[in-house]
Order: structure tokens, then sequence, then C-alpha cells
């Protein structure tokens, strides 16, 4: 059997990082089995659904480098044979579906109003029993529907859910069982024009001949209801349901809203690499089963299986993700990583970035952080407190000679020698006869940057050039003494 999965999103807001990693696995699955991964927009949520959204579900998936064999490919337009992949233009294939099963008596209209569903609901909270439609309707006949419909009553479309057990396999979970009796006669359609989720669901499972349902956990209560209404519309059983682990916050509280924004777009504005977060995506609910925890989508895709998902819920763990990502920034090439920097940086030539980038390489844990490291660099004077250069239990005076010695020494550095190698050499020999190298390079780290921390003063002083490096240095002696002596005055 050809493996097919189906990755199938509302269009009602951003695509956030639980659903990527549902697409993620059925991608996988689908790879991994030579199959075909299909993507289906479920946009019948009229009031909901944008093509903004859709817009950024297809960047986004693009982006993660996931592409569908199966799905839209432009506004309006699709590709596969199994078309069309918006549920928004298969409205006329669920009305014949819906007018089957009402032709048949398998499901009928239902014209309780919200106000007396909500008593029935609210009286069954009250004596401790699961709420459930208590079927009202169910017994009219379809003459009787006819007569309310014809009258203008609002009515909905209700399937007959017979009371039995239904159990199904599931991959990671294993057997499952479900009480029918417990859930009483669902909901198919607001009307014939407005097919609700576990109706669109089945018939374009069935159509679409999609072989594994792969989503997460909190669709189990759904499946059972899907697996009735394959009955009732004659299809075969013949899909295997997949639940995957839940994705929580640190707090350890299912992942939401409230715990900040999880869009993918969040994340790739922050600039975090999509090789990145789908490597961590894959590693929130999968093991390899050994200590690695890099893996490309080539390699994931190789060693992916479902026996190897939890049955335990995933935490979404910021260091982790920084920690992978920085793995992944730090394989970049020089000129690589200055292409990625660029958008966080004020306008500049590569070169100068590739230099800037190259010095934050090894602590960088996402791309947007570049920005305020390295404000030093595009800024034309600083800014920082005169005490910020003292070292030690050294004065004013002292910090003014070892800035003129450094000054001293720089100026007389040719262009064309102006590499961190050589400013090195000279400063280093010259702060050896101090016995203190703080003495001399603290200031000038402090000059050059106007920060405590930061990369070493001579990788500083190379990617600033001679002309600013210098500048530096004099702001600083001019900030520690502003009002030097002349020459041969007391």
């Amino acid at each position: 059997m050809n493996v097919r999965t189906r990755f199938a999103p509302s269009p009602t807001g951003p695509l956030h990082m639980g659903n990527a990693r549902t697409a993620l696995f059925n991608y996988l699955f689908a790879k991994k089995e030579e199959g075909v991964f299909v993507l289906r927009v479920e946009d019948t949520d009229k009031e909901r659904s944008a093509p903004e959204w859709e817009k950024d579900l297809l960047e986004n998936l693009h982006w993660l480098g996931l592409e569908w064999d199966e799905g839209p490919s432009a506004p309006g337009q699709c590709t596969g044979e199994f078309g069309p992949y918006r549920q928004s233009e298969r409205t006329k294939i669920y009305k014949e579906y819906l007018e089957k099963l009402l032709q048949e008596q398998k499901a009928y209209w239902c014209f309780c109003s919200a106000e007396d569903l909500e008593a029935q609901r609210q009286d069954q909270l009250s004596r401790g029993v699961a709420p459930k439609y208590k079927g009202t309707c169910r017994g009219l006949s379809k003459e009787e529907q006819e007569k309310q419909l014809q009258s203008g009553k609002p009515a909905i479309v209700r399937l007959l859910v017979p009371e039995k057990t239904v159990s199904f396999k599931d991959l990671i979970r294993g057997d499952i069982h479900f009480d029918m009796g417990l859930v009483g006669d669902i909901v198919l359609a607001k009307d014939l024009e407005t097919p609700l989720y576990n109706f669109t669901v089945v018939i374009d499972d069935y159509l679409m001949k999609i072989t594994h349902v792969i989503r997460g956990e909190d669709h189990i209560s759904n499946t059972p209801k899907q697996m009735i209404l394959e009955e009732a519309l004659g299809f075969p059983h013949t899909i295997q349901y997949t639940h995957l682990p839940l994705i929580l916050g640190e707090d350890r509280t299912k992942l939401s809203k409230r715990h900040g924004d999880n869009s993918v777009t969040r994340f790739r504005k922050e600039g975090y690499l999509p090789e990145a977060v789908v490597n961590f995506l894959a590693l929130l609910g999968w093991n390899p089963g050994d200590e690695r925890e890099i893996f490309s989508l080539e390699n994931l895709v190789k060693e992916f299986s479902m026996d190897k998902v939890q049955k335990s819920n995933a935490v979404f763990n910021m260091q982790r993700l920084g920690w992978i990502n920085g793995s992944y920034i730090r394989q970049k090439t020089s000129k690589e990583l200055a292409e990625l920097a660029a958008p966080y940086l004020p306008k500049a030539s590569l070169d100068a970035i590739e230099k800037i980038v190259m010095l934050y390489k090894e602590r960088l844990k996402k791309l947007s952080e570049i920005g305020e490291l390295a404000d030093f660099f595009f800024t034309e004077k600083l800014e920082y407190p005169k005490e910020m250069l003292k070292w030690k239990q050294y004065v004013d005076k002292d910090i003014e000679k070892a800035l003129g010695t450094v000054e001293q020494i720089l100026s007389l550095v040719p262009d064309a020698d102006w590499t961190k190698e050589v400013i090195g050499e000279l400063l280093l020999k010259e702060a050896e006869k101090t016995g203190d190298r703080g003495y001399l390079l603290w200031p000038m780290r402090v000059a050059l940057t106007g920060k405590q921390a930061s990369p070493g003063p001579f990788e500083v002083a190379e990617a600033l050039e001679k002309e600013k490096t210098l500048a530096r240095i004099k702001n600083a002696i001019t900030m520690v003494n502003p009002s030097p002596h002349k020459s041969g005055e007391g």
C-alpha cells in the first residue's frame, strides 16, 4: 500500500510550532516510507479563515523545507489528482454526502434551539453526567423534518450514532476503546452548505486515499466519531491512526498563547535557522535511541520511525532550541553567516559584516542577538560611564597613560598590516612590561566597544579598522581628562 499522509491545518491564525511539529512528523513518515505528503487547507470556518493566514502557512512550510507532494500551489490553484485541496472549494462534494446520509436516514435534521441544548448540558453537568445530546429530534419522521424545514425553523444536521464500542489501534498508544453511548448524536453540519470538521475530514481522507492520520493527542476523542461516520458512509476502515504527545510549556502546562508567541514566523524573524527549528521540533516527542541531538532533515527521514515516538508529553525548552540553533550557526561559513545576519544590522558591506559576525559566531544563539551585541560598530560616538574604563586600583592618570600608549603604538601600524595578529603582537609585548595585561587592554576594550563584555580588543580593532579605532581611543582619553595639560606646563 502506498503510504499517504496529510497535514490539514485551518488558516485561522499563524502557523504555530505545535502544528509545525505535526506537519514535520507527517512529512518524515511519508518520506521514510517513500509515500506522499499531502497538504490540505481546512478553511470551512468562513468567519475566521483568511488568505493572509494561508499565505503564512505556505510560506513557513516552504521555509522549513517541508515541501508537499499534493496541495495548494498558488491562490486558487492546486497540484495533485485528488484536488481541490481547499475545503472551501469542495462544498458541492460535502453536500452530496450529507444528502445521501439524510436520504438513507442515517442522519437527521435537529431543530433544538441553542438555549434548549445549553439547558440540557447544564442539567447533565449538575447531575454529574457527561454532557451529550439526548436525542430530542432523533425520532422525527422525514415528513416532520421536512415540514419544520419549510416553516423556516433553524436546524442543524446530526448523525445517528449507535450505542456501541469503537476500537482502533494507535501506532503509538496501542489499543484504544470508546463507548459511543457516552457521545450522543454528533453534529455534521450547520446546514447543507456549511459542513463541520468531523464530517469533512472523513470524506476528504477517503477521497484523497489517506492511509495514515498523524495528529495531536487532543484529537483522540474525534477518532471514534470519524470511524462511526466512515461506517455510515460505507467507507472501509483502512486508515491507521497515530496521536502525537502534547507539547508543554516549561511550566508543564499545554503550550498555548499564555506562554508567548509560539508562531513559526516569530522564530523565523528572531533569527532561528529553519534547519535548527526542524531539528528541535523532531526531538519534541521523538527519540533516536541514543545521545545524538543534531539531525539534518535528510538524516531525520532516514532515522524516523513511529516506534521511537514517545507517549509522554514533550517540553518546549527554549534553552535547547538556542543550543541547537547555535550549533547550526557555527556550521555556517563566514560569508553565509554574514548574509544571514545582514537584516539584523545597519546597512554595511558584506565584507564588513563578515568581519563583525565572525567575532560572535561562537556565542550566538539566534541571529537577532547580533544587533545588540555589535551595535557599537555602527555608532559614530560611543556613550558610556567613564568609570567603565578603570581597571583594578588604577586612577584616571594611569588610565590616560595606558590609552596614550595604545594610541601611540597603533598609530605607527601601517594600514596594510592592520590585522589582529600584528595588533596583538605589539600590544601584548608592551603589556608584558607592566606585569598586568589588564592595565593596558581593559581600557582599550571599553574605549573601542563601550561594553564590559565583548570580543577581544585586537579582533575588534581589526574589524573597526585603523581610523575608527584611533578615534575611539582619543575620545576615551578626552573622557578621562577633558582638559589635558599642555606640554611644559606644571
